[in-house]
């Protein structure tokens, strides 16, 4: 009686979940609901044996992994070719035509399937005789992670199919993410417990598919849409649409804005009208997939490298909102550069929250014509970045205001100076307290020393303490010191010195980016370190010599032997040593990437980089599954733009092509997964 019941119990649960999750149509309550689960609950601990794999009670959540397990795919998951514009479509549309001229009944056939583009985690689920077996995340393609214990906790991932008669294997694709309801009480809990927030839904929904403790997976509102069916075993499908179809009547949630089109023309009219449609959608969307949707014309058509000659992948213009212009804060850098950063009415831009944005120099602000209390339009640069295109003048009312750059330090009151031939302003004070400050934030950050718990907050409280003046001054912080202070208990206070103690272990390359030597960053350093196995070499070394490193200009290279000349930074070198800090390279073995995560976007590099130079910045684009073009289009995804890129620089703008200065190169470098350096 028992087992009927459990049996009983887990159907009736399905199926109370799929009108829900998938049919978006409740048919009972939520009290009604728990109930049910309670029972099944209760039943499976008191009589283990009635537990099954396929119980909805296992999306509860496990215990923590050490680390996921490689998942091969049983077919790889292909990337997409871009398309930006309907006459990419009508391209893509006669390349198809032209590769199916020998066969004029395939071609006379020939319908798309057109699919929001989901901006989530792509994912591969493997179903056995009905059963979830197996979830993994994309990897690079031929290889995942499996994510199975956390991909359970998804309510809209059914745990066995919904039918009397599954194929005996079958492999499900779709994409986890987050709803835009969800993010928003997400990051509202995270808000009333004084925790960071999440800067947009795709991050938050990779973080946790990623997280190694499922019971963590399963707290965040995850919603998965099934997009395309795989490798199967006892089932076969005439068509994309088809296949959708049955995932649909198999309890799998597909993207009800899906659509059939009998040619091109009607592809690019149901683009146009998820493009309108995309801001009340209710979750990210970046763009339409449109396949081909006869299966046998797709595997006549094969793929072109990585990607399927049958499909493409339409990106939608980056996201633009608009907000106020609240005020015009200034930043003082560790080499004393001032930077006027927005301050914006907070705004979902792309998914994003955006409260600031960097506005680079007064040039900068001069040039859009920006007065504080503008509305502004805003955009993620390359879809990364946020960025402040420029003031909506007819919104304006006569109260906005002009800024000028400051002509003393709002840090220290120092005078500020202005290089001529230079656009930045710099504060001449070299004690500048922000300067000191700054220097020390870079120095614990994850891009340098990486010292785990020493966040912003962290070394604020220790400077304004006056026990850290200068980044040295961490290795001799003790726990008792730190326990009297605002944020720190005896734990906490052992924990970071442990973690600074830690730090020392990193590799010299790391230590000398942290250095915040100009010019000399995470591009640059291993360059260095490896033609100069330590820091005597380093020091030793001509300037002509420094130039001789394929990479390393004369810009950079006068900055570092000037800056290892000064003698303050000699002994500052003898500090380093006295700590254990390493200044010799050992055998590294080199980072791996295997991201694609620039895929499908293409950039274009003027002007004078100081960090490597152009082969370099080409080489680290094309890694990440990006193309550098010499020339500027409307097809273009950002001008990465060093000093003297006027020419190439008004020609983007005329377009509307972003335009990316150097450190917001290496911020989108960051953000889009490049191994570090």
């Amino acid at each position: 009686m028992s087992a009927e019941r459990a049996e009983f119990l887990r159907s009736e649960i399905d199926r109370l979940a799929h009108a829900y999750y998938a049919l978006d149509s409740p048919v009972a309550d939520d009290a009604t609901y728990d109930e049910l689960f309670a029972e099944l609950v209760a039943l499976e601990e008191a009589d283990p044996s009635l537990l099954t794999a396929d119980s909805p009670s296992q999306r509860v959540g496990g215990t923590a992994l050490e680390m996921f397990s490689p998942a091969p795919h049983p077919a790889p998951m292909l990337s997409l070719a871009n398309a930006k514009s309907a006459d990419d479509l009508r391209a893509f549309d006669a390349r198809v035509r032209r590769l199916l001229g020998d066969d004029p009944a395939a071609a006379y056939a020939l319908t798309y399937a057109a699919e929001p583009k989901i901006d989530g985690l792509a994912v591969s689920l493997i179903y056995r005789d009905g059963i979830l077996e197996r979830g993994a995340t994309r990897g690079d393609g031929v290889t995942g992670e499996d994510i199975t214990a956390n991909l359970r906790t998804v309510r809209s991932i059914p745990l066995r199919l919904a039918m009397a008669d599954p194929p005996a294997m079958i492999e499900v694709r779709g994409e986890v993410y987050l709803p835009d309801a969800g993010f928003q009480r997400l990051n509202d809990e995270r808000t009333a417990a004084g925790l960071p927030l999440y800067m947009n839904p795709r991050n938050a929904a990779a973080g946790a598919v990623r997280q190694l403790d499922s019971r963590e997976a399963s707290r965040r509102p995850l919603a998965f849409f099934a997009y395309a069916v795989g490798v199967s075993d006892g089932i076969t499908f005439d068509s994309q649409s088809g296949a959708m179809a049955w995932l649909g009547q198999a309890g799998f949630v597909v993207n009800p804005r899906s659509s059939v089109c009998a040619d091109i023309e009607e592809v690019i009219v149901a683009v146009e009208a998820l493009g309108i449609e995309r801001p009340t959608i209710g979750y990210e969307i970046d763009g339409v997939v449109i396949k081909v949707d006869q299966l046998a014309i797709q595997r006549r058509l094969g793929a072109a490298g990585k990607d399927p000659r049958w499909a493409v992948a339409f990106k939608f213009p980056p996201s633009q909102r608009t907000t106020k212009l609240l005020d015009i804060a200034v930043n003082v850098g560790r080499s004393g550069i001032l930077i006027p950063v927005a301050v914006l009415e907070p705004v979902l831009v792309g998914g994003t929250r955006v409260s600031s944005a960097t506005l680079h120099n007064q040039e900068d602000i001069d040039r859009k014509g920006l007065r504080i209390g503008d509305t502004v339009i805003i955009q993620r640069a390359g879809d990364v970045i946020p960025q402040v295109v420029g003031p909506v003048i007819a919104e304006r009312d006569g109260s906005e205001r002009q800024w000028t750059m400051p002509t003393h330090c709002p840090a220290c009151s120092g005078p500020v100076t202005k290089v001529p031939g230079e656009v930045a302003h710099r504060c001449s004070n070299e004690d500048c307290s922000n300067r000191d400050l700054e220097r020390i934030k870079h120095w614990v950050g994850r891009d340098s020393m990486d010292i785990e718990g020493a966040g912003v907050g962290v070394v604020s409280t220790l400077y304004a303490a006056g026990l850290v003046r200068r980044p040295i001054d961490l290795y001799s912080l003790r726990a008792d010191q730190l326990v009297d202070l605002e944020g720190f208990g005896a734990r906490s206070a052992e924990k970071l010195v442990a973690a600074i103690a830690g730090s020392v272990n990193q590799p010299f390359s790391r230590v000398l980016r942290s250095l915040g030597i100009p010019h000399v960053g995470r591009t640059v350093s291993p360059l260095l370190t490896r033609r100069f196995c330590d820091i005597e070499g380093l020091s030793a070394a001509s300037v002509e010599e420094v130039c001789q490193i394929d990479g390393v200009g004369p810009m950079i290279a006068e900055s570092l032997v000037g800056w290892l000349a000064l003698p303050a930074n000699q002994l500052l070198i003898q500090e380093m040593r006295a700590v254990g800090l390493p200044l010799a390279e050992e055998e590294q073995p080199e980072a791996s990437v295997s991201s694609d995560s620039l895929a499908g976007k293409t950039f274009v590099l003027t002007g004078s980089l100081v960090s490597g130079g152009r082969d370099l910045a080409k080489a680290r684009i094309e890694s990440l599954g990006g193309k550098v073009s010499g020339s500027i289009s409307a097809k273009t995804t950002a001008l990465i733009c060093g000093e003297g890129g006027g020419g190439k620089r008004a020609k983007a703008e005329g377009l509307g092509v972003a335009v990316l200065s150097e450190d917001e190169f290496e911020q989108m470098m960051v953000e889009a997964g490049e191994a570090v350096r």
